[in-house]
Formats: structure tokens, C-alpha cells, sequence
């Protein structure tokens, strides 16, 4: 990375492994869709990894999944990721619009107060003023862009976004065309090739909005399910939490015995079963693999930044409050009977450190 990159807190996915990329391009002879910078396999090769070329494995996931979105994409329809929120849905949006296009960043975050101009096209005010509709003073939105380009567009969380919005796009994903009135014919802007959109949907927030039968017929869904694996999880997790401590200024790696007193944490309440088969209350807050990397990432902060250590399991119940008690007052008894009635039954000292710790939870 550059210098002007390692400043960044969060670099997007093109300048992180712009490396990779540089290298997948030079050895791609496979042939690419049109406008795309990398071949399918290629693409799939930065995505999943390959340990033989030094590709670094950024999603943890069924490998199905990435064909089938890359196909998608090389097509005339849209590509909608459905799942559970932290299921990484926005990194693989993310990862797929940097192998195809070299750039993640034409990217529209849709909410309640999301406009059509934010999407497709606004105005310069002074310039409309002083020269009338023109070319000049046109600000482009993402979709523009990437139809002038020939990239893709990301639109995250779309059912978020009131539905005259959302189907602002209808036209665009099927005549792959966008008109500005303002200017006549020379107000056309038609899509080249490599141009498409990767939408992304929570399944908590689909029945916000819902999308018309249309706009849901330009798309093709791909559902992102969560970690099945423990030992997947937990990997994924040490190595991110770890990345992530590492550009805060922690030199001292997360405990391993931690981590997994806090990833088996997060799955047992996620999924409502502990190990030992025993029915538990699951928690209405978003328990997912994103959550317990944030928390591992603070864990970690607390322990080096206040006592000069990696951060104990008694840590993780100081960080869990804020994470399980968000938006429902009943989840915090839940985690507390899940403190007093199930981590006893668990043998090793990380997990009595977090029992004895119970008592740190507010309220």
C-alpha cells in the first residue's frame, strides 16, 4: 500500500489488493466478459484465494455462490445478495465490483431519506443558473457514472429506500439507458459494456419497503448464509480482529482461548442451541460474525490500551452490552441467564473468567 493508503482507515477492496489484482491480470488469459478487467475464474480466484499464487481467501462462503453472482453479472440482470445482517453481503458486493471493474466506490447507500438525484443524476445550481441545463452542470450520480464507465454499481440495503425510489432503476437495468430530459438527445447516456448493479437486502429489513414485482424481475437473488462452521468462524474472526488491532496500534495478537469463549458466544445465541444441545433464548439482536469481529476488535483495544495486555474474556462481557441490548430491553436478561445458567457448564479458565464476570453487565 501507499502511504496516502495505510492512513486510510478502511481502503476499499481495489486498493487493498491492488497487488493481487495486478498480478491476476497479467496471468488472466482466460477469456473475459466484455468490459470486465478480469476473467470469471480469475474473479473467483481473488474472491475465494488460492494459496499456490499467494491470493489471500477474503470470503468464507460456498465457492458455488461466487459463480453464480459472476455469471449473473456478465448478464443483462441485476445481482440482489439477500441474508442476515453481518452475513458480509457489502464486502462480497464489494469484492466483486473491484475484480470486475478495478473500482468498488460508485456505490449508492440506500435508506429513508435516499433521493432519485443521489442514484442517477442532480445539478450544479450555480451552473444550472448561469448557463441553463448542460452538460457542465450536470453532477453525475453512481449509476451514471458507471454507465458512462462501463462499471459496476453497488446499491446497498435498496429495500431500505422508499419504492418510487428503488424503482428510479427500473429502466436503467432494462433498456440500459438513462435520459436527462433537460438536454434532448443529447441527454442519452446509454450503458457500455461492463455495466450492472449488485443490490443488497437484509431479510430484517426486506418488509420495510418491499420491492415491486418489476423491479424483483431484473434481478437475479443469491441468498449469503451465515458461518456453519466453528472453526471457520473462529479463524475468520482471529484473522480480521487481528488485522484490525494491528491498524489501531496493538502489537499483541487476540487470545486464541478468547476468541473462542467469544465466537461460541455469539453462535450459541445466534442460533438459539448450545453445544451441549441445550435450548436457548435467541437474542433479537444482530448476533452475527461482523458483531463478534467488532467485539473481538474492542476486546482487544480495552485490554492493551488500559492494562497493556491482549484482553481477557472478561473483557468481552464490558463490550457485549452495547452489542446485545440495542434495540430490545429483554435481550439483556437474555444474555444474563445465558451468563449465570450456561457458561458454568463450560470447562476452561477463559469461560469462568467470563462467569465471573457477569456481574459487570449494567442494570
Amino acid at each position: 500500500m501507499t502511504g496516502a493508503t495505510t492512513r486510510m482507515q478502511r481502503p476499499p477492496a481495489e486498493l487493498r489488493w491492488a497487488d493481487e489484482l495486478s498480478r491476476l491480470r497479467a496471468d488472466d488469459d482466460a477469456p473475459r466478459p466484455p468490459g470486465w478487467q478480469l476473467s470469471i475464474t480469475a474473479a473467483k480466484r481473488f474472491i475465494v484465494g488460492d494459496e499456490r499464487a499467494g491470493i489471500e481467501r477474503k470470503f468464507v462462503g460456498d465457492p458455488s455462490l461466487i459463480d453464480r453472482a459472476l455469471v449473473t453479472l456478465a448478464t443483462s440482470r441485476g445481482l440482489l445478495l439477500v441474508g442476515e445482517p453481518g452475513t458480509a453481503k457489502s464486502l462480497l458486493s464489494e469484492l466483486l465490483a473491484a475484480a470486475v471493474s478495478g473500482d468498488s466506490t460508485l456505490t449508492v447507500q440506500g435508506g429513508a431519506a435516499t433521493t432519485e438525484d443521489q442514484i442517477r443524476y442532480g445539478w450544479n445550481y450555480a451552473l444550472l443558473v448561469a448557463d441553463g441545463p448542460s452538460q457542465r452542470s450536470i453532477v453525475p450520480g453512481p449509476v451514471m457514472r458507471g454507465m458512462r464507465d462501463g462499471k459496476l454499481v453497488r446499491f446497498e440495503e435498496i429495500t431500505r429506500c422508499p419504492l418510487e425510489v428503488q424503482d428510479s432503476i427500473l429502466s436503467l437495468l432494462s433498456d440500459r439507458v438513462l435520459a436527462v430530459p433537460e438536454l434532448g438527445n443529447s441527454g442519452m447516456v446509454f450503458a457500455i459494456e461492463g455495466f450492472n448493479v449488485i443490490a443488497t437486502a437484509n431479510t430484517r429489513d426486506r418488509g420495510v419497503n418491499e420491492m415491486s414485482a418489476a423491479l424483483k424481475r431484473r434481478f437475479n437473488f443469491e441468498t449469503v448464509f451465515p458461518i456453519a462452521d466453528l472453526a471457520t468462524e473462529l479463524a475468520l474472526v482471529e484473522r480480521q480482529a487481528g488485522a484490525l488491532l494491528e491498524r489501531s496500534g496493538v502489537p499483541t495478537p487476540p487470545r486464541r482461548d478468547v476468541l473462542e469463549v467469544l465466537v461460541t458466544t455469539f453462535r450459541e445465541l445466534r442460533t438459539g442451541a448450545a453445544a451441549n444441545g441445550d435450548a436457548l433464548e435467541r437474542m433479537s439482536a444482530v448476533m452475527s460474525t461482523a458483531e463478534a469481529v467488532s467485539v473481538a476488535h474492542a476486546v482487544g483495544l480495552r485490554g492493551w490500551y488500559l492494562r497493556g495486555e491482549a484482553g481477557s474474556a472478561a473483557d468481552i462481557v464490558e463490550c457485549l452490552a452495547g452489542t446485545a441490548a440495542k434495540d430490545d430491553a429483554d435481550d439483556l436478561a437474555r444474555l444474563r441467564r445465558y451468563l449465570e445458567q450456561q457458561v458454568p457448564r463450560k470447562s476452561g479458565s477463559a469461560w469462568q473468567d467470563l462467569h465471573a464476570a457477569r456481574l459487570r453487565l449494567p442494570g
